[in-house]
């Protein structure tokens, strides 16, 4: 049976109300996408986790069914990347990235991104409000991802002009996205030349240089994962730091237990993910076999769509899930994936979030929200939870 697709206006305001009553509904749904075309979504957290790290569902495009699923076109160079892949092609380039990503490059950070935060602040301080979107959560990971590939700093604004143009396009700027795509075909090439000439002290310069028994990265290797470090490691960080201070300005007992305790960030990130994390939708799965999906079968080449957003939701998992609580210990939410594919930036995440969430509070004790709630506006895309914008007063 197939099910109509919840308005896109209903996915962008009220995902969660929408995915729901989906999930009270049943464990997979046949859909009729936005695009007309059919995908399988699979809503409830046992079936989202098992299926996030099974085999059978793979990545690569190679075994989607002709006609079946349209999807963004990227250049190979930019399609050749870890979100497109399964082992092992995969589990070759993940281990490469792993030997120049470690999370102690990632702890090593911390000072910098502590930095940047308090500049970001000292900018508003004296104001009493400003736009956190545009202001902190967006400037703070596009510094930071920068910072780690060794983008120079005349770039930094383009690089946040193309993300945007890619996970929310303007419906007034058709070829946004294409112009963007070209900028990075043109950009990546000779920033990694440029490393390769000059190496320094960045995670570029360590993938160029990086070797396993004599493997190494091809250029187009490199040039993709350039691309989605950057797009990802930006875009997952600006709407979870977004995300996370609208749930406490909503919960101002949450606020407050956090603000007395900062000791609680790091409990209170892994919520902020569950609660409203930046994915809505994992990337899509092409069965390479027929699958059981709470009992249904879903014939192989098709696409299947897993909902992150509605499987953090799940009461057979979570109690009181559409509650926010700082000091939840359930554990195990899946914003950021599961298995092999599970986000390997995922660290870095986690210490923007926390940094940015304790010095905003520190700063600013009284923080408000600076506009009715129904005012806010979220950015048009069914895939990525972000808001446009967040006024707040302090």
């Amino acid at each position: 049976m197939s099910t109509a697709f919840p308005a896109l206006s209903a996915l962008v305001d009220d995902p969660h109300t929408a995915y729901a009553i989906l999930r009270e509904a049943g464990p997979v749904h046949r859909i009729t996408g936005p695009d007309g075309l059919p995908v399988w979504l699979v809503t409830r957290y046992a079936d989202v986790r098992r299926l996030l790290a099974d085999p059978r569902l793979s990545l690569d495009k190679a075994h989607r069914l002709p006609g079946n699923y349209r999807g963004f076109s990227l250049p190979a160079a930019l399609d050749a990347n870890l979100l497109n892949m399964d082992p092992p092609d995969h589990t070759r380039i993940r281990r490469l990235v792993t030997k120049a990503f470690t999370p102690g490059r990632v702890e090593q950070m911390r000072p910098d991104v502590q930095l940047l935060a308090d500049q970001l602040l000292d900018a508003v301080a004296d104001r009493g409000h400003a736009d956190l979107v545009a202001e902190f959560a967006a400037p703070l990971p596009i510094a930071v991802i920068c910072d780690l590939l060794g983008v120079p700093q005349d770039s930094r604004r383009d690089f946040r002009a193309w993300t945007d143009a890619l996970v929310a396009p303007d419906p007034e700027r058709p070829d946004a996205a294409k112009l963007a795509v070209a900028a990075m075909m043109a950009y990546f090439p000779q920033l990694i030349a440029d490393k390769r000439g000059t190496p320094g002290n960045d995670l570029l310069s360590g993938l160029i240089d990086v070797r396993d028994d004599g493997d190494r990265l091809t250029e187009d290797e490199l040039t993709s994962l350039a691309f989605l470090i950057l797009f990802a490691g930006y875009e997952n960080t600006v709407q979870l730091i977004g995300t996370a201070v609208l749930a406490l300005l909503d919960h101002p007992e949450q606020l407050a237990a956090l603000r007395d305790d900062p000791a609680k960030v790091e409990g209170a990130v892994e919520e902020f993910a569950r609660y409203d994390g930046p994915a809505l939708l994992a990337i899509r799965r092409f069965p390479v076999e027929d699958v059981e999906i709470g009992g249904t079968t879903i014939p192989a080449g098709e696409t299947v769509m897993l909902s992150l957003a509605s499987a953090n939701r799940d009461p057979a998992r979570f109690p009181a899930p559409d509650r926010l609580d700082v000091d939840r210990r359930d554990g195990g939410h899946l914003a950021l994936g599961h298995g092999i594919h599970y986000c390997v930036g995922a660290p870095l995440a986690r210490l923007e979030t926390q940094i940015a969430v304790s010095t905003l509070l520190r700063r600013f004790p009284h923080l408000k929200l600076a506009a009715a709630r129904d005012e806010l506006r979220w950015r048009p895309s069914m895939r990525a939870r972000g808001l446009v914008a967040l006024p707040v007063s302090f």
